[in-house]
């Protein structure tokens, strides 16, 4: 009953986004409450809904803060001599255009971090889209796959995960998988060529007028009250010390992001009408964007608390057919992609992955391998889909398209990473077939 019920409350409200009835905030705290009704836990529902904010809450408090933060980079025209730099070699062209977005979106992942990725990748690569009037689900598509696949390094969240749920060694997760990774970052840069191709052949090139600097200091979403030049190598290094230690992992990251913001905000605009300005001017943001993932904590809190989540993960076990046991690895890396829809990182890593390496154990395959073919979809490809994942709404909200539409665009660009990804793993003999 609990998973029929789980099962229901997934697909209810993917219907419901997908389809545009509700917004997605709406979706979340609806779809949250009435299952929770359907099911019999109106009386403790407060309390799931709670403990479900209260988890998400670092997330939300880091949000704010990096909006906030990159916001005020933005301002003070830290991003305008890459911006610069970018224009100079693109021309006004869309296809160079989306083949360094690639680049860019590659190089930041090697932060391990998805949300600082996205949130460095758009306030740099948003404004030129808007000028050349390039389409923004392009902008999200190329940045999720470019992304999903960087997430696949021994620092990220997933491998991180898979090792500490199957007790394995990070390095026999990742090496054999190196392979499969650079297949996947090559996939991605061809799909950017197919979809910059795409859209050169609707805009055609064009020929920006007046100097790259002078463009630069045009593009900003947020409008640009002026950079001090005597600043800018201070706002740099404080960006790269804040980089640095986001990697070294020395304190939490909202609190990292806070003391950051707190130092450049003086620095930048001592006097505190001023400060407040600035903040009221990335208001928009950081509200939205922090309301999507309390949200998404209420529905995750019912979701989990419930135990429809565990009711669902023993249903999908014991309807694994015994003729595909040996096969569990193909199987996983498959439906890795399309199970983040269902399940957040967290429950798939610690909750479904662990049964179903015991349960292809029984037939000779070796846990490592179960672990590999996850990481091949959840979590990788599949996080920036997933409704589930803050770091999707994170992308979503700063590039300012659908939530629905972006799933759609994405989803098949992603699968094929998946697809390129797990043919190259099997050919490598990083999971058997």
């Amino acid at each position: 009953m609990l998973s029929l019920l789980g099962f229901g409350m997934i697909a209810t409200f993917l219907f419901l986004v997908i389809s545009k009835r509700l917004s997605v905030v709406v979706a979340f705290i609806f779809v949250a409450i009435l299952f929770g009704i359907i099911g019999g836990f109106s009386a403790d529902m407060g309390d799931m809904m709670m403990k479900g904010i209260l988890k998400v809450a670092p997330t939300a408090i880091m949000i704010v803060f990096a909006i906030l933060y990159f916001g005020l980079m933005i301002d003070v025209g830290l991003f305008d001599p890459m911006i610069s730099r970018i224009l100079n070699i693109v021309k006004g062209d869309p296809l160079k255009v989306v083949m360094a977005t690639a680049v860019i979106t590659m190089l930041v992942g090697l932060d391990g971090d998805g949300s600082s990725t996205f949130l460095i990748t758009v306030s740099a690569l948003l404004p030129l889209y808007t000028k050349l009037g390039m389409n923004r689900l392009i902008l999200a598509c190329v940045i999720s796959l470019s992304a999903g696949v960087m997430n696949m390094i021994p620092w990220g969240g997933p491998l991180v995960r898979a090792a500490a749920s199957l007790q394995l060694e990070v390095s026999d997760l990742f090496n054999p998988l190196i392979p499969a990774m650079a297949a996947g970052l090559m996939w991605t840069l061809f799909s950017a060529y197919l979809l910059g191709k795409r859209e050169k052949a609707r805009l055609g090139t064009i020929h920006l007028k007046g100097s790259s600097m002078a463009f630069a200091e045009q593009l900003s979403v947020h409008g640009t009250p002026g950079k001090p030049p005597r600043l800018f190598w201070f706002n740099a290094l404080l960006t790269l010390c804040l980089m640095t230690l986001l990697v070294v992992d020395i304190l939490p990251i909202p609190i990292l992001f806070a003391i950051a913001f707190a130092i450049a905000l003086f620095v930048n605009f001592p006097h505190p009408k001023e400060q407040q300005e600035r903040i009221l001017s990335h208001a928009n943001s950081f509200v939205m964007v922090s309301t999507l993932v309390f949200a998404a904590g209420i529905f995750t809190g019912v979701f989990t608390e419930t135990k429809m989540m565990d009711a669902m993960a023993n249903t999908i076990v014991s309807l694994t057919p015994e003729w595909l046991g040996s096969h569990l690895p193909l199987v996983v890396a498959i439906t890795s992609l399309p199970l983040s829809f269902v399940f957040s990182p967290d429950a798939y890593y610690f909750g479904i992955l662990p049964v179903i390496s015991h349960t292809a154990a029984n037939f000779g395959v070796d846990p490592v391998e179960i672990g590999r073919a996850a990481l091949l979809g959840h979590s990788t490809t599949g996080f920036p889909l997933s409704p589930l994942v803050p770091a999707t709404f994170i992308l979503i909200g700063l590039v300012e398209v659908d939530f629905g539409e972006h799933q759609k665009f994405l989803f098949k660009w992603a699968f094929g990473t998946t697809i390129v990804m797990t043919i190259t793993a099997i050919l490598t003999n990083a999971i058997s077939l």
